[in-house]
């Protein structure tokens, strides 16, 4: 039974932050907060990580329907008649405890995942070199990850953000490689006969989708978390490219050219007969499901240009969403990345609102995002 606005409202606000999120109904498209006791980087990050949420814009005083205070280690947030809607510790230095906080503020305040302590990472050519960098969820924080002198590409983070898989030339053939970014430590986990790429974790980790040619053609195929045990899952003329997993891990979006030009294909992660996606496009490529598991985001192409599109797997309606190219999706299911005019540049599809994180680093390509 679908409740009336009202009740719904006067519900969420009784219940506690530590029961669940604080969830009101907004007639206007975003909430009004005040900062306060968190001045200057500290204050700067919180600032733009809720501004880049989407969610909120910045108030003072009696104005703002909530307000966020940090003293010492204690986040607080109480809402416009001074009731606490979140108050947790978040110990450390740094930039993390801000970005954690953020997070909670948009989860406790909307019921949706925030994006501020995810990890992304991307390939940029600042040295000459397609190598791979990462950054934090606001573009700061920029290393510099590979250092091959070789082509590096295709990179693909775990939803935890710990790991890493790539594609490398280091051998002179195209190899899987995958990092532990806590340690640095970096192995090579596919070497079959002919091109490794595109390597995909599965939601949980426990698997990896890719493409393999090491029976002639290029087809994909579902591996274990350390690259061995291919179990190939297409057989077709034409070439597979950029799996993307369903959330629940069960199936997995590609693309293939073997009805002459590239289309999104839909299959079952233990393998079966492959189901077409409908777009309306005749050029389809790296596709990438929601989080939410609602939508799937994909490259179209009109000309020399590429598009940013989104297919309601439901429904079957595309939007289209401007420039871009290798578009991914946040954790939110509302913000997609994508790369544009040398830049890293972050999409908020509620509001068409376009913002560059990265820039001055060459080109880049192939953005991946953690959850």
């Amino acid at each position: 039974m679908k409740l009336p606005a009202i009740l719904f409202y006067c519900l969420a606000i009784t219940l506690s932050a530590a029961e669940a999120p604080l969830i009101r109904v907004k007639v206007s498209s975003k909430y009004t907060i005040a900062l306060s006791g968190i001045g200057g980087a500290d204050g700067d990050t919180l600032r733009k990580d809720l501004t880049l949420s989407g969610y909120f814009n910045l108030a003072s005083g009696a104005d703002a329907e909530f307000a966020a205070k940090m003293s010492g280690e204690q986040g607080v947030v109480t809402d416009q008649g001074g009731k606490i809607v979140l108050s947790k510790n978040y110990g450390g230095s740094g930039r993390a405890r801000i970005h954690k906080f953020a997070d909670d503020i948009v989860e406790t305040i909307t019921g949706n995942p925030g994006i501020a302590s995810s990890k992304i990472a991307f390939v940029a050519s600042r040295t000459g070199k397609k190598e791979i960098y990462t950054c934090d969820a606001d573009g700061s924080n920029l290393v510099q990850l590979t250092r091959d002198g070789a082509i590096a590409v295709s990179p693909n983070l775990s939803a935890d953000g710990r790991s890493l898989l790539y594609t490398g030339y280091q051998s002179g053939y195209a190899d899987v490689y995958r990092i532990e970014l806590g340690s640095g430590s970096r192995s090579r986990i596919m070497k079959y006969p002919g091109t490794n790429s595109g390597a995909t974790f599965s939601p949980n980790g426990g698997s990896i989708a890719v493409t393999l040619s090491k029976d002639g053609n290029p087809e994909l195929y579902v591996t274990g978390s350390g690259g061995g045990g291919a179990r190939r899952l297409t057989r077709t003329p034409g070439v597979e490219s950029s799996p993307t997993w369903s959330p629940d891990g069960n199936e997995i979006i590609y693309s293939s050219d073997d009805g002459g030009t590239p289309q999104l294909y839909r299959i079952a992660a233990g393998g079966g007969t492959p189901q077409r996606l409908s777009t309306g496009f005749s050029y389809n490529t790296e596709p990438q499901w929601s989080p939410d598991g609602k939508k799937v985001v994909f490259n179209t192409r009109s000309g020399g240009s590429f598009t940013v599109a989104v297919l309601d797997l439901a429904a079957g309606g595309v939007r289209t969403l401007g420039e871009g190219e290798d578009p991914v999706w946040g954790a939110d299911s509302r913000h997609i990345l994508c790369a544009g005019g040398g830049s890293l540049i972050l999409l908020d599809t509620q509001t068409s609102t376009r913002t560059t994180l990265v820039g001055g680093v060459g080109k880049i390509s192939e953005p991946t995002w953690s959850r």
